[in-house]
């Protein structure tokens, strides 16, 4: 892995796909990666054999739809979009995000004991 560059955390990578399908709306694989990896000014390492396990999991889920289109290169590519559940999915996540970050940044700001 680059120097500077972080993992993503477990079970973070489906509320960032959901997220970057609802804001940019569908998008191959290819592009939700390194659009994650822009929005993360390039801290984030986006590995494309995982993004593309976890198109597949949500596929598979029902959250994101799959369909066959051309790229802006002209390529074959299959693109994803956000579904209603997976927007429903979404809400939630993203407010299970928010309580945790809450608790991990009021312990992070706790005095160290000595």
């Amino acid at each position: 892995m680059e120097s500077g560059k972080s993992t993503i955390l477990q079970g973070t990578l489906d509320l960032m796909v959901l997220k970057t399908l609802d804001a940019m709306g569908p998008m191959h694989g290819y592009g939700i990666g390194r659009r994650i990896e822009q929005v993360a000014d390039n801290a984030l390492q986006v590995n494309q054999g995982t993004i593309y396990h976890c198109l597949v999991r949500l596929v598979q889920k029902g959250w994101i739809k799959a369909s066959w289109g051309v790229s802006e290169n002209n390529r074959k590519a299959r693109f994803y979009a956000l579904s209603k559940s997976g927007r429903r999915q979404l809400d939630e996540e993203a407010r299970d995000w928010a309580r945790v970050s809450s608790v991990i940044g009021k312990l992070l700001a706790l005095g160290e004991r000595r």
